[in-house]
């Protein structure tokens, strides 16, 4: 029975569920409420005052609209609809009452505050202030605190909305932030002066409403309004979160998140909101030629000319990176098939068999998380591999689903059944009777950690049988963001990175996580001087995630596609036009001029890839279950800062990475 009431707010009737909250159902009604501690996704504190609102019938004073429910409001005496105004004169002298009591202590720091041009106080003082202060006393002033690398604090602006500390508790799963004393004395503080330990700690800085918490790195240089705004898509982690690239000039300023409520909500990892400091570090914006053992720098020409003296007639291989968007790795396979060579994107090793999307994919969306009953967890630690994710997986928890994990215990920030390390514990699950599991809704994630090993495929059989014995369903957690495109675009080749053992040239687009042995001629095209440019006969430099065009197929299996927020440095070219220009020089040039016509193709082949933003419903395929060795799970990834060439660029990332390291292996007391 559903539990819709009728109310009026400001003369417009509304019917709204008796659950929401008057704040929820202003906005239904398209009535603007101002608020600062109210925030959709975390709990109702209630405590800064600013969404009062008046009840026509009620108590004779305002109410708090983000507090009370639209099932708490009376009808009227003859049963009309329960009347609510927002634009009242007693709600309009409440909040310029309200915002008088919150500037009384804000000090005057607009003009070098981190925050100015895109502050709730500034614009909520604007639109329900008032332009005096009757306040002569001297204002308060509080100590800044110390949360570590990311995030600087002014701890004088505050005004104690406790944003900051119901995100750390609820969302991140950490317990360092906390408010004591009371009155004037209250103020934000961390426990025992502790740095802030949580791969998800920046969303703060864009929760705070005032000036109080800024990025560390960002403060003070660029101002909002002096920033060129574009939406992309992040490739830190194979999430694919949406973000927002702020560049000034030619330089990205900041990443932030943008609101997608399948994939990412509004919060972003802080690899991926910090790590745009190595975009400018470390850049290949040259073509180089290695001679006699060194690299000197070469002009476009020369460097095609040689990479196609070196490709023609001899056995070809390529790899496709973990950061290569969808239309260079087609682009890739296009190019190193038409000369008879094998393409290959499972550069880790990972079991993913080609062909089967329920196998690689699987056929869970991420949503399908928030109304799990049951979450298994098969090699693989969320809180590296995808921290928004795994705050997702905590949020299901927190509502009441029963989360267990077979490979090494870690700290995923919500508590869980470990079923031991092992493929014993895996198969001891599979043996499991899961009758009364059939009413329930379960979800099994299985890790890149899982498939590495000789055994990967055993394992992925295996957890594909638990799902059809418990009727649940699968999401594979990929760990690369371009691994899924290129699963799609078939840049695979008969057994895995096996055959490309005895190829004599390796076209190398952007793959850093692998060590090639001595021996094939390497031509590297990618846009950082990381591992692959280091082992490369010549290089061709490539443009990086911001700034060429590009679709990303996330780990669930959704399109998406990231803008161009900038140009590459130097020489360096959109990596397809690369691929394009050096086929035109083989004699064997691809059949297309501009990206549209390699879209146009590569959907002509790939047809789900033009439903952008679409998860495609993927045809369950079981795999034929085998035996699995005894090994137990690895990890995937062990160091959450330093996964990619990009994160490797960065200085932040390093400072990052050793604090990581120092806190995990703390100092003795003789040391």
């Amino acid at each position: 029975m559903s539990d819709l009431k009728k109310v009026i707010i400001d003369g417009t009737e509304v019917e709204c569920d008796g659950a929401m909250t008057l704040i929820q159902a202003c906005e239904q009604a398209g009535v603007e409420v101002p608020r600062f501690c109210y925030h959709e996704r975390l709990t109702i504190a209630g405590n800064c005052r600013m969404c009062l609102v008046e009840v026509v019938g009620g108590p004779p004073k305002p109410a708090a609209s983000c507090a009370m429910q639209v099932r708490d409001l009376r009808p009227g005496p003859e049963g009309q609809p329960p009347v609510v105004k927002t634009n009242s004169p007693m709600v309009k002298k409440a909040r310029e009452g309200v915002m008088e009591f919150l500037l009384i202590n804000h000090p005057l720091d607009c003009p070098i505050c981190d925050q100015g041009g895109e502050c709730d106080l500034q614009d909520q003082a604007m639109a329900y202030g008032v332009d005096f202060s009757r306040y002569r006393e001297p204002k308060r002033a509080t100590d800044d605190l110390d949360l570590g690398p990311l995030v600087e604090t002014h701890m004088t602006r505050c005004i104690s909305c406790t944003r900051c500390v119901r995100f750390t508790s609820e969302v991140a799963g950490i317990t360092q932030m906390g408010q004591t004393g009371r009155g004037e004395d209250a103020e934000i503080t961390s426990y025992l002066g502790q740095t802030l330990n949580s791969n998800l700690q920046g969303n703060i800085i864009d929760l705070c409403p005032v000036g109080a918490l800024v990025s560390k790195p960002y403060a003070f240089t660029a101002r909002p309004w002096e920033l060129t705004k574009t939406e992309s898509i992040d490739v830190m982690d194979a999430l694919g979160s949406s973000i927002r690239v702020d560049t000034k000039g030619r330089e990205v300023m900041r990443f932030l998140p943008r609101n997608h409520d399948g994939v990412n909500e509004e919060w972003i990892s802080d690899k991926s909101r910090f790590v745009w400091d190595g975009l400018r570090r470390q850049r290949l914006d040259t073509p180089y030629i290695r001679e006699n053992g060194k690299l000197r720098k070469a002009g476009w020409d020369e460097a095609l000319k040689a990479a196609t003296a070196a490709m023609k007639g001899k056995k070809l291989a390529g790899l496709v990176g973990d950061l290569a968007p969808v239309e260079a790795a087609y682009a890739l396979k296009q190019l190193v098939e038409g000369q008879g060579g094998v393409v290959e994107c499972r550069t880790d090793g990972a079991k993913l068999p080609a062909g089967n999307r329920s196998a690689y994919v699987g056929n869970a969306a991420i949503e399908d998380i928030d109304g799990a009953d049951k979450i298994l967890l098969v090699g693989t630690n969320p809180t590296i591999e995808a921290p928004v994710l795994n705050a997702r997986i905590r949020r299901a928890w927190s509502a009441g689903a029963d989360v267990t994990l077979v490979g090494e215990k870690v700290d995923l920030t919500y508590e869980y059944e470990h079923m031991g390390t092992d493929r014993a514990a895996l198969a001891h699950v599979a043996g499991l009777d899961m009758a009364e599991l059939k009413d329930k809704k379960c979800i099994v994630i299985v890790g890149q950690g899982a498939l590495r090993e000789a055994d990967g495929e055993a394992v992925l059989a295996t957890v594909q049988a638990i799902c059809d014995k418990s009727g649940g369903k699968l999401l594979v957690l990929h760990t690369a963001a371009g691994r899924v495109g290129a699963l799609d675009a078939g840049c695979t080749a008969e057994g895995g990175m096996d055959a490309i053992k005895d190829a004599e040239v390796i076209y190398n687009l952007g793959a850093d996580e692998v060590e090639i042995a001595a021996g094939p001629f390497v031509i590297y095209q990618g846009s950082h001087g990381d591992r692959g440019a280091h082992r490369a006969d010549i290089i061709l430099p490539g443009a990086a995630y911001t700034e060429e065009q590009g679709v990303f197929v996330n780990t669930e299996g959704r399109p998406q596609l990231a803008l161009r927020a900038g140009f590459a440095p130097g020489e360096a070219k959109d990596n397809w036009a690369i691929l394009r220009a050096l086929s035109a020089e083989l004699g064997a040039t691809l059949p297309y001029d501009s990206l549209a016509q390699l879209r146009s193709a590569l959907v002509a082949e790939v047809p789900h890839l033009a439903d952008i933003d679409v998860v495609a419903q993927n045809t369950w395929t079981p795999l034929k279950t085998k035996a699995m060795g005894k090994a137990d799970f690895r990890p995937a990834l062990t160091d959450f800062y330093l996964t990619n060439p990009i994160a490797r660029a960065s200085e932040l990332m390093a400072e990052l990475s050793a604090n990581a390291k120092a806190r995990a292996n703390p100092a003795m007391a003789a040391e």
